[in-house]
């Protein structure tokens, strides 16, 4: 009997055992089959950057990839700007986020973070030849530069009489410091100091002393059960010595003794917020200064463009070869090159190079917004005004001739008047096009409709309420747009005139 009993313990133990074996197999062949899409801003080194074969690297990477395999998942990098992270992890969008994000209080109410992955803290960059800026104190009505949506945005709104500019990337931030157009940048030490230590940035220093004490995290949702999985797999990470071998590789330095065992904010719950519409409303008279902005670019550069490319149309049209060459050159590359990297030479790259050949020049940010502006749509004006000239019979210039009249007369009083109504149409799509591309000027700082929009998301978070209204705007002014051109071709129309008033000679009647 006893034999018996003992027998069947046996035989219950050993399914037990295998049973059990059978589940961690499962489990850990389930993770290891799994894919995390894990976002990051690669222009933040050295913790997150893209090398010059294109490949992802920097601490954070590394980071994330031995967390992956210490957890026995797989990694999906995808490349995102940094304020547009967090929305991204609200919709779900991606699964988890590791980019350099400094774990805080408002943060912690919208995602979650891991324990701490790093310790680092705010420092003031200014240029070598500064003697004025010693501190955070002196830093009062002074030019200021930050990366949109970190906590030295935050920082510098505390500094009384700053004037903040906003860029999509730290390495935007230095170049702006770089150039002179501002006399400092509250960013990560880390990232300032290797930008100077690897000599990209000549010119630059860092005030010693520290602003904040931060530590970073990677964020992901709410409630998400990757969270726990991502911790599991760091804290091997920092058991087993690789954390320690990384950190080596990229700071030739020892990493800190210890780092928190979990993230100081990881009670929060997500903030209580009204409706949508209430929310909004708010943040309405912002996004209308924005507008403001906005008609101020497109306007300018309206004008500007169809001066410039009026006079590139007649240079096209010209019998002088080598102007009609000029002009073809000028419409292809302005045609064949993305307005935002014209934006970007202008505004970042001709002070380089002025600097790089021995003098200082600076644009300041709403001329040289209008400049590339007005230089791209003066390529597509041109274009269009060639094809409206060369649209009006040739009898016509004959009679002009034939009435004694001048090549210049002629195409003021005679051929011109005509083209234009013919262009009023494709010219009023380029002024359309036009008012949704001055969004672009975002990228250099400038305080448009679309960068007030980010702006205000930077700060709560809610990127479908607020990108929803600058929309809307962006409706509402087009719209407009469109209905002043309509009534602009009617009014140069003389047969849609007389319609006119012969309707409304019937209505009376």
């Amino acid at each position: 009997m006893t034999k018996w009993v003992f027998g069947r313990w046996l035989r219950w133990c050993v399914v037990v055992g295998l049973s059990c074996l059978l589940l961690t197999a499962c489990n850990g062949s389930l993770n290891q089959g799994k894919t995390l899409r894990v976002a990051t801003e690669p222009a933040f080194p050295p913790f997150e950057f893209t090398e010059q074969g294109g490949n992802l690297q920097g601490f954070s990477i590394d980071l994330m990839n031995a967390i992956a395999h210490a957890a026995s998942f797989k990694v999906d990098f995808q490349s995102i700007p940094f304020d547009g992270i967090i929305p991204a992890l609200q919709s779900k969008t991606v699964d988890a986020a590791i980019s350099s994000i400094t774990i805080t209080a408002e943060r912690s109410k919208t995602v979650a973070f891991s324990r701490p992955y790093f310790k680092a803290g705010l420092a003031i960059a200014i240029r070598s030849d500064n003697q004025n800026i010693t501190g955070f104190d002196s830093l009062k009505n002074t030019k200021i530069a930050v990366q949109i949506g970190t906590t030295g945005a935050d920082k510098a709104k505390n500094i009384p009489g700053a004037q903040i500019r906003s860029f999509d990337s730290a390495p935007l931030a230095l170049q702006e410091l770089a150039n002179g157009n501002v006399d400092a940048v509250i960013n990560d030490a880390p990232v300032t100091l290797y930008a100077i230590n690897t000599g990209n940035l000549q010119g630059i220093k860092v005030v010693e002393k520290l602003l904040t004490e931060e530590y970073y995290g990677i964020a992901t949702a709410k409630n998400s059960p990757n969270l726990q999985l991502i911790n599991d797999g760091l804290n091997r990470v920092l058991a087993n010595g690789s954390y320690s071998q990384i950190y080596q590789k990229w700071f030739k330095a020892d990493p800190p003794s210890s780092l928190p065992a979990k993230s100081p904010y990881d009670t929060q719950t997500n903030s209580n917020e009204s409706g949508s519409t209430n929310f909004i409303l708010p943040f309405l008279p912002i996004l209308l200064q924005g507008a403001l902005v906005t008609l101020q670019l497109t306007v300018l550069s309206a004008v500007f463009g169809l001066i410039i490319g009026t006079l590139t149309a007649l240079l096209r049209l010209s019998r002088f070869l080598p102007g009609r060459w000029l002009a073809r050159a000028y419409v292809d590359f302005f045609r064949g090159t993305p307005l935002i990297v014209q934006i970007f030479m202008i505004y970042f790259g001709l002070p380089a190079l002025a600097q790089e050949l021995g003098f200082t020049f600076n644009f300041d940010r709403f001329v040289a917004g209008v400049i590339a502006l007005s230089l791209n749509i003066a390529a597509y004006i041109a274009e269009t005004v060639r094809a409206g000239i060369q649209s009006i019979e040739i009898g016509q210039t004959e009679a002009a001739k034939s009435l004694g009249l001048s090549p210049l007369l002629t195409m003021r009083l005679v051929i011109f008047p005509q083209a234009f109504r013919r262009m009023l149409p494709p010219l009023g799509n380029e002024f359309i096009g036009l008012l949704k591309d001055t969004s672009l000027v975002a990228v250099i700082g400038f305080e448009e409709l679309f960068r007030k929009g980010q702006l205000i998301v930077a700060q709560n978070y809610r990127a479908f309420e607020i990108y929803a209204a600058v929309a809307i705007v962006y409706l509402c002014l087009t719209l407009l747009a469109s209905q002043v051109f309509s009534r602009l071709e009617v009014w140069m129309n003389p047969d849609k005139k007389i319609q006119q008033v012969k309707v409304k000679n019937q209505n009376r009647n």
